[in-house]
């Protein structure tokens, strides 16, 4: 299957990517190219979960971009990690399986996407997925995305959840049903103690079909054009240039960051930003790289009395010792959990009507995911924003496509997110302050408990604050004009070009992300699948 022409050809081999490739293979009947900037999936720290780690600034298989400073709040860059490898960040990100809520969507169908209401989406959560638990109204079975619970319990986790409810909150067993109001143990894209990422759930079983051609380490150019219609990509890979020809679609499924960076360097995007970089216009879309949410967070830091977090396993040889071979044998401990044990979701502030922060428990306490962990035990309790209201952008920087693109993303700069998140910190501290979790506590060290004031709480966001990882918006889905894609994920403008992954999103979702870009994945193939008929 060394021809050039192919049916199809997808570009990323992320959440969405994967799903796609394993789907518009399945029957046989069409050829299709996967192309991936990173390498294979093969390195273990990708697989045993808490290779999160290593791999949030491992440069192999990381796109490791940076924010911009803002120019009135967040003024300094943050690190923004990226998945470079088959997976995308499926094989790098923290395992949280989240939906976020049945509000989200009703309210993208509210915006005039039709189809993607909760009660459409849900079928193709629940067609990915094989949830541990069983099969009920809100979860499948039987699908390639394995869901389970942690292996083990935590006292920690344990008392974290006793809190919120001691504090007047629900204890829930399911984030991802009836409600996401509460505070519970999370589940995680984990199968048997390893991890379960887009490449392993959908690529390993489709890659010996005959019909799906994967090209890992290639890195797409461009889109070729034939007057408005996409006919093929050009990619470079092992030095060499190469062209591919799509016979019906090209799919464009590299994220928030590379997907508008990609259409803008093929000649779609703002008109005056493309002839100020010489860039051939085919289509002037001046929303493209624009709308950008992300999950901005704030992680208060507490010094522990008991040594039982992944901080003391990390600064002793001994319990690394002890805690590789448990996971080696057994699958179990720190080695198998994902970034997050428990969580909450509340809502603060009074002028939403449902959840509006999440909350996550972490058993380890550094300045960085990924970074030295303090030399004391820790947890973090992380208080992340889930509707942003403000928004920023994503532009190329040069015409050449190895430069990475400019990301502002204007953190803070709406009252309301300065607000809610103010409020979150002040809920998430009458939590840690109930004695079923308190009685651990020895100090709250980021940013100080004495440190209360409104004014304190957004000078700690300015310095300390960082994201979820969660970029979205930057090819809003839409029925207007403006929109960058319809709600059928066809790029507007041109023809025989679509859109799958978070950048389409009209508003981010309240939660992780991996899952509903695994769904946009699944609607997205049926979709290109009976438009192909």
């Amino acid at each position: 299957m060394e021809s050039n022409k192919f049916d199809f050809i997808i570009i990323g081999a992320g959440s969405a990517g994967c799903v796609i490739a394993n789907r518009l293979s399945a029957s046989g009947e069409f050829r299709v190219l996967l192309l991936e900037a990173g390498p294979s999936d093969s390195s273990p720290w990708i697989h045993m979960p808490i290779g999160y780690g290593r791999n949030f600034s491992n440069p192999k298989v990381n796109w490791l971009y940076s924010s911009e400073p803002g120019i009135d709040w967040a003024k300094r860059p943050i690190k923004q990690p990226r998945g470079k490898v088959l997976g995308g960040s499926s094989s790098i990100n923290g395992l949280v399986y989240m939906r976020g809520q049945k509000e989200d969507y009703d309210h993208w169908r509210q915006l005039g996407n039709d189809g993607w209401g909760y009660e459409q989406v849900l079928d193709y959560f629940k067609k990915s997925e094989h949830q541990e638990r069983g099969e009920d109204p809100f979860h499948g079975i039987g699908g390639p995305l394995n869901v389970s619970d942690p292996r083990e319990t935590h006292p920690l986790a344990d008392s974290y959840i006793q809190a919120a409810v001691d504090a007047g909150y629900k204890r829930n067993f399911d984030f991802n049903g009836v409600e996401q109001e509460g505070f519970g143990y999370q589940q995680w894209t984990t199968k048997n103690g390893l991890r379960c990422s887009a490449a392993v759930a959908f690529l390993k079983p489709a890659r010996k079909r005959k019909n799906l051609l994967i090209k890992s380490e290639a890195h797409t150019n461009k889109i070729i054009f034939s007057g408005n219609r996409a006919v093929g990509v050009e990619f470079e890979r092992k030095g060499n240039v190469c062209l591919a020809e799509a016979k019906h679609e090209v799919i464009i499924s590299t994220g928030a960051y590379n997907t508008p960076q990609l259409l803008q360097l093929s000649g779609i995007g703002p008109a005056e930003l493309l002839n100020k970089m010489h860039i051939p216009l085919v289509a002037d879309r001046q929303n493209v790289g624009k709308n950008l949410q992300d999950h901005f967070n704030a992680p208060l830091m507490f010094e522990l009395n008991q040594n039982f977090t992944l901080n003391d396993v990390l600064n002793r040889w001994d319990k690394k010792i002890l805690h590789g071979l448990k996971y080696l044998f057994q699958r179990r401990g720190f080695l198998s959990t994902g970034v997050a044990y428990a969580g909450g979701y509340l809502n603060v502030h009074p002028n939403s009507s449902s959840p509006d922060i999440q909350n996550l428990l972490m058993l380890f306490t550094s300045e960085l995911i990924g970074g030295p962990v303090d030399p004391f035990p820790g947890c973090a309790s992380v208080v992340a924003l889930l509707r942003p209201e403000s928004r920023g952008e994503v532009n190329i920087s040069s015409n050449d496509p190895k430069i990475h693109p400019k990301i502002i993303y204007n953190f803070l700069t709406a009252n309301k997110d300065r607000e809610t998140l103010i409020l979150g910190v002040r809920r998430i501290r009458e939590i840690m302050s109930q004695n079923a979790i308190a009685k651990y506590i020895i100090r709250e060290f980021r940013p100080g408990s004495e440190r209360d004031s409104d004014e304190d709480i957004l000078e700690f966001l300015e310095n300390s604050g960082r994201t979820s990882y969660h970029p979205v918006g930057t090819c809003r889905m839409g029925p207007d004009d403006e929109a960058v894609v319809d709600p059928r994920l066809r790029v507007n403008g041109v023809n025989a070009l679509r859109v799958a992954d978070a950048s389409i999103m009209p508003t981010l979702v309240s939660g992780n992300t991996n899952a509903p870009v695994i769904m946009i994945g699944e609607k997205a193939s049926d979709m290109i699948l009976s438009d192909v008929k």
